[in-house]
């Protein structure tokens, strides 16, 4: 049994890696500043002796004894992360200094989640960890993709420098019950605007790509990597590697909901990544990660989910 904490615990991944570390038996510390994450998606977790929830901003530093550190605090869709941009870049570069100090403190292992958006806008497809990025650093979504790049250069220099025993993973696009409704990414968007029936907004022609990976399968990798034994620290890409463009997204929601929403085409935002798709070799070798849920069966337990919340 080990003493845990997970920072962002009330967000949506938080709250399955906190669901999942209790299930193993451990004390699991949730620590949120619950402004994108929800006290909904830990409240059936509360009545555990072995959980506990923190009200906190990661911006500022805390002493709490811990065996292990999952550093998931941080707005992850382009809305919320994009509302506060100089707190977005705190929350990553401030966030990491903070969780990275308790870890020296204590002698913690910690986990970084880290992102694809650290690659930009790719020039290199699909992307390895080797690949260093195309990344604007004035643009809409720099405050994101620039915090993460530094977080993850902050995880690297603490190994270096003071031997703190760090994992860094690179999610990318993640989807499954517990996203918000507002949550502004494209599955929750879509599922949402036809189950509402709105029009489905697709930026661009549609014909950019994304590679869709089902929380579940996420939340096996997160952990087989951090209690993977010996000195492998990352980064590992994780995420489903199967491929589609943003235009079949749409056309399948559509025809999954039974929606008679229309799909409506608008300009495509600065920097928005025209392809995204992760090589997973090293998690697959290091790991054995490969993801069982294909995009159909996500898609269907992530619709119930808002059905049941849009029905509240």
């Amino acid at each position: 049994m080990k003493r845990i904490l997970v920072t962002g615990g009330a967000g949506f991944l938080g709250s399955f890696l906190c669901e999942r570390l209790l299930a193993a038996g451990n004390d699991v510390i949730s620590l949120d500043n619950y402004f994108c994450g929800s006290k909904k998606n830990i409240e059936h977790l509360m009545s555990n002796p072995r959980f506990e929830a923190i009200r906190h901003d990661v911006t500022q530093p805390i002493h709490l004894e811990v065996d292990e550190i999952y550093n998931f605090a941080c707005p992850a869709s382009p809305v919320h992360y994009q509302h506060n941009p100089v707190h977005t870049t705190k929350t990553c570069v401030m966030g990491a200094i903070n969780m990275l100090e308790l870890a020296r403190n204590v002698n913690a292992k910690i986990i970084q989640a880290s992102t694809s958006e650290i690659y930009g806008d790719p020039l290199v497809h699909p992307q390895s960890e080797e690949y260093f990025g195309n990344v604007n650093t004035m643009g809409a979504r720099s405050c994101y993709d620039e915090g993460k790049r530094v977080a993850e250069t902050l995880f690297y220099d603490y190994h270096k420098q003071y031997g703190t025993e760090i994992r860094v993973i690179r999610i990318f696009n993640t989807y499954g019950p517990r996203m918000s409704v507002n949550d502004g990414r494209v599955v929750s968007n879509f599922i949402v605007q036809a189950l509402q029936g709105e029009d489905i907004t697709v930026y661009g022609k549609g014909d950019q790509t994304r590679s869709f990976c089902y929380v579940d399968d996420l939340v096996d990798g997160i952990i087989n990597f951090m209690n993977l034994s010996g000195s492998e620290i990352g980064p590992i890409n994780l995420g489903n590697p199967g491929e589609f463009t943003i235009l079949e997204l749409a056309q399948k929601v559509l025809q999954m909901t039974n929606s008679k929403s229309k799909i409506i085409f608008k300009d495509l935002p600065q920097n928005d990544p025209m392809q995204r798709k992760p090589v997973i070799e090293k998690a697959k070798n290091l790991i054995n990660f490969s993801p069982k849920v294909d995009l159909e069966k996500g898609l269907e337990k992530t619709i119930q989910y808002f059905k049941k919340v849009l029905e509240k």
